[in-house]
């Protein structure tokens, strides 16, 4: 009998997911060990500073890494099936269909010389035997749904402003109403503005046609009211865990605590942003021990040493040696 996901309600499970590339210093691992599980209908936000694995692990749970990096160890069930174990052929069937990718450039994403109906019709032809009829339907159903005219099916991708070509991407994306739409950093390119607006169309989509989300970004305040939970990555490695407003509410880990003190709050007293020292580690290299110690303003002589597991903390996990069970409980400085 086939092993499948230990989760009957999971859409996604991953298990121990390892992502390396090989260099010619050597093999550096640029996720380390991730577990995560989603949720049928769930926004997941993955955050951390540049650097620490985000867009890796979504390539590496897509399956569209390319050398020199590729997945070494782990699984990912998806539906029942685990996709580091399918063949190319297998995986072109399930996407689009079943899960959708929106790359982080739009600009680099969509082709310059073709259309937009154009790159819509080719997605659906390389999955769905459709008429031209049912396409054109179709490319214009989706446009509307992310609130862009449908005649622009007929302009080129330099003839949209960033953030309609952004929608056009999640337009593209939904044209089979997949299961799972993995972003990695859509908004990065766009104005605050309509960074806002776009998020919450995002949102609204999804409460609309109920596919799950996997939200790859730098800024922790950018999922902040979109999100249902949120996952803290750092130097390659889950360090928290939870529902984000617990996260947000009292963060468990220092490196979370620091990622939102660097950002500004528009209520309460104002607080001078204190941001993280120092820069992420080098993954060929990482640090002994908590791989965060070096930057840890909280760190103790046997966070060198002693590599933390994710213990359980309220509503969260946190890899931090403070939150070991067996360990004198230290609250973390506000």
């Amino acid at each position: 009998m086939l092993e499948t996901t230990t989760d009957p309600n999971a859409l996604l499970e991953v298990r121990n997911l390892w992502v390396e590339y090989n260099t010619p210093t050597g093999s550096v691992p640029a996720v380390a060990g991730v577990d995560l599980t989603l949720a049928k209908g769930e926004f997941l936000g993955v955050v951390g500073e540049s650097g620490c694995g985000k867009s890796t692990m979504l390539f590496g749970i897509a399956q569209l890494l390319n050398p020199p990096a590729s997945v070494t160890a782990g699984e990912v069930w998806f539906k029942g099936q685990n996709l580091v174990a399918l063949s190319a052929k297998s995986l072109n069937h399930l996407r689009w269909r079943d899960f959708s990718v929106v790359m982080q450039s739009a600009m680099n994403a969509l082709n310059p010389v073709h259309t937009i109906g154009h790159q819509f019709k080719d997605a659906i032809k390389a999955h769905a035997k459709w008429s031209e009829t049912e396409i054109r339907v179709r490319s214009a159903e989706v446009l509307e749904l992310v609130g862009i005219d449908p005649v622009h099916l007929k302009s080129y991708p330099h003839q949209l402003s960033g953030g309609m070509r952004q929608r056009a991407m999640i337009a593209m994306a939904l044209l089979f109403t997949p299961d799972l739409i993995v972003m990695d950093e859509p908004t990065s390119a766009l104005d605050v503005v309509a960074q806002r607006s776009l998020m919450a169309q995002i949102k609204e989509l999804q409460k609309q046609l109920g596919f799950a989300v996997i939200f790859v970004t730098h800024d922790m305040s950018l999922v902040s009211h979109f999100s249902d939970r949120l996952m803290v990555m750092y130097a390659g490695q889950v360090v928290e865990l939870g529902t984000t407003r617990a996260v947000f509410d009292a963060p468990a880990h220092p490196y979370s605590k620091g990622l939102l003190d660097a950002f500004p709050s528009i209520r309460g007293e104002k607080k001078r942003l204190t941001g993280i020292p120092g820069a992420p580690p080098n993954l060929g290299r990482p640090p002994t021990g908590c791989r965060f110690h070096p930057r840890c303003p909280v760190a103790m002589d046997r966070c060198i040493v002693d590599e933390p597991e994710l213990y359980q903390v309220g509503a969260v996990q946190a890899r931090c040696l403070l939150h070991e069970p067996a360990a004198q409980k230290v609250e973390i400085e506000s």
